[in-house]
């Protein structure tokens, strides 16, 4: 029992941002706005579709004023959340079907748009798709912003946030997200959600505890009943006990003594005892993830993902503007290297003004470099403006989701056309740049070997990697535990795409989250991984495990992991090995 006399009670969801919050609950009902249902005349039909087009200039102004503002604030990263929201509003099936509806039914606009969206998120929410479902949330958003125009309330229903309290909802909405900040709020506990939701990206982006996928948390807590958040362990406590506020008391202030050791090896280099070193490198999104990088004690950009530079734009991004963001980043960073990724675009990405044509399978579809080869000549725009950033000499060039050899020798000849362009018209440029491939498939990996004949780098990306080798969405939180970097077969991939390109004399690092996972670091080294680039603020806990390892150690646990015939006990191997050169960090994961 509580001080209180409440019962403390304990439930358990998916942790999406770590940390650990403790404050008073500000329970987020879901907002209902009353819409009334009356017939119109005839006549009437011109004047309601008359509404309902500046009830969409006006929702799209009120958006792109948001997208601005944070902006401004360098949340760059938060303003692209509001892109689907644009995207809803330029979605010419929804509009139609509105503006059939009243023609149709002779009901007014309010109405209409309420029982068209509703049909709308319903097609999502069916879906097999954990993304799309997961976007019903901003059909929603973008519905209720409709109709409060067209009823004339606007803004008036943008809600004020206590501050210091932990926001409880079902979910929450893009646009109430979007302009949070950690003065506002110090933690998030919502009923849906999984890694990839609104929620999750925004919490990680404000460095902010949150815990997902409680279920009906909503029901179970009282207006500012008391809250525990673990976003370590995805765990949420209700009233929680002296003895339990005792107990993360001491646990706080041991992950905070920790974390404050840490900052002592910002400087030093990913070493291990006895001398081996690779480049600890951290991934980016733009110029506003500079500041965190050099202070996390990064070497370098192992991943900047230029798709975003484009996202939050409100224009297609020219030649220059792009080669201008390049090079600010670049000149930053010299002599660390910076590694740019050409665009990553499909599956849940798209930037203003792309065409999108629907396909059943996004993520299997025309996405990446698929597009680029598509379109050779916003791809040869991009590679020019790379190009031109290069002349700093710190700059590489890396192709996203390379399936076969072809797309290499494809996109190196329109590097090359681009190369020729640019010293007909006396640009400066690295003529020597470094290409590499993001192995993201099994088909990559399987053919290695053939592909590093034509590149200076591979970069393993493991998010997608154990995506398609396990065939399971990752983003579903239904098959969450089937999501498993340790999976003997996503190692072995692993393993022959590191034999590949070592036998051909390049390097390969690994970019995707299982690189942020201290637990994984002796194990990567083990398998031969020459490079790790990670979230700018994972940096210094990953350099502690790398430092606390010596090289038979490391190479020890591979060569056991890769003869274990389970995912869970190559995981045991790990926390073993961490647990006795470093048991620090299974205090902080």
């Amino acid at each position: 029992m509580t001080g209180g006399g409440k019962c403390e009670v304990k439930l358990r969801g998916i942790g999406v941002s770590p940390g650990v919050a403790i404050g008073p609950a500000f329970v987020l009902a879901e907002e209902t706005v009353m819409v009334p249902e009356r017939s119109i005349h005839p006549d009437e039909v011109l004047d309601e579709i008359r509404r309902f087009e500046e009830a969409l200039i006006e929702t799209r102004k009120q958006i792109r004023q948001i997208q601005k503002t944070l902006r401004a604030q360098t949340r760059s990263q938060d303003a692209s959340i509001l892109d689907a929201h644009l995207m809803v509003l330029d979605d010419r099936t929804f509009i139609e079907e509105v503006i059939a509806n009243v023609r149709e039914k002779h009901k007014n606009i309010e109405w209409v748009v309420q029982k068209a969206s509703d049909k709308y998120a319903g097609v999502l929410d069916a879906l097999d798709d954990e993304y799309l479902r997961e976007r019903v949330a901003d059909v929603k958003d973008v519905a209720r912003r409709i109709i409060r125009n067209l009823l004339g309330s606007g803004d008036s229903s943008r809600i004020v946030f206590p501050d210091n309290h932990i926001i409880v909802a079902n979910d929450l909405a893009p646009s109430e997200t979007a302009t949070l900040s950690k003065d506002t709020v110090i933690g998030f506990a919502t009923n849906l959600g999984s890694p990839t939701s609104h929620t999750a990206v925004m919490a990680r982006a404000l460095e902010l505890p949150a815990v997902v996928g409680l279920h009906d948390v909503t029901e179970k807590i009282e207006p500012r009943d008391k809250l525990l958040l673990d976003g370590n362990k995805g765990i949420l406590i209700i009233n929680p006990s002296e003895k339990c506020l005792l107990e993360y008391g001491k646990l706080v202030e041991a992950r905070r003594s920790i974390e404050d050791g840490l900052s002592s090896i910002l400087n030093e280099p990913a070493q291990t005892k006895d001398g081996h070193r690779i480049i600890l490198s951290a991934n980016a999104e733009g110029l506003a993830d500079i500041d965190s990088i050099l202070k996390h004690g990064a070497d370098g950009i192992g991943l900047l993902r230029t798709e975003f530079l484009y996202m939050t734009s409100d224009h297609i991004m020219s030649e220059r503007e792009q080669a201008a963001a390049y090079s600010e980043i670049a000149e930053r960073l010299v002599p660390a290297q910076v590694i740019i990724r050409t665009l990553d675009l499909g599956g849940d990405k798209y930037i203003p003004g792309q065409r999108v044509r629907k396909e059943d399978n996004p993520f299997l579809g025309c996405r990446s470099i698929r597009i680029s080869l598509k379109y050779p000549k916003f791809f040869k725009q991009q590679l020019r403006a790379i190009l031109r950033a290069s002349r700093f000499g710190n700059v590489r060039i890396m192709y996203p989701m390379i399936s076969n050899v072809s797309e290499i020798i494809a996109a190196n000849k329109l590097l090359e056309e681009a190369k020729d362009e640019l010293r007909q018209s006396g640009a400066e440029f690295d003529e020597n740049i470094s290409v590499g491939v993001m192995i993201e498939i099994p088909a990559a990996a399987l053919t290695a070997e053939s592909l590093a004949e034509h590149v200076d780098f591979f970069s393993i990306g493991t998010n997608d990697l154990i995506q398609y080798t396990i065939a399971i969405d990752r983003g579903n939180e239904m098959v969450a535990y089937l999501y498993q970097p340790t999976h003997p077969a996503v190692l072995k991939l692993i393993k022959m795409t590191i034999d590949a390109a070592h036998s051909k004399d390049i390097w390969v690092g690994v970019c995707g989250q299982m690189a942020a996972d201290p637990l994984m670091a002796g194990l990567l080294l083990g398998l031969g991984i020459d490079e790790l680039s990670v979230i700018p603020r994972a940096v210094p806990l990953v350099k502690d495990a790398i430092r606390s390892l010596e090289m038979p150690q490391a190479s020890e646990l591979a060569d056991e992991a890769l003869r274990c015939t389970s995912a869970e006990d190559v995981l045991v191997l790990c926390r073993k090995l961490t647990q006795e050169v470093a048991p620090e960090i299974l205090e902080l994961v």
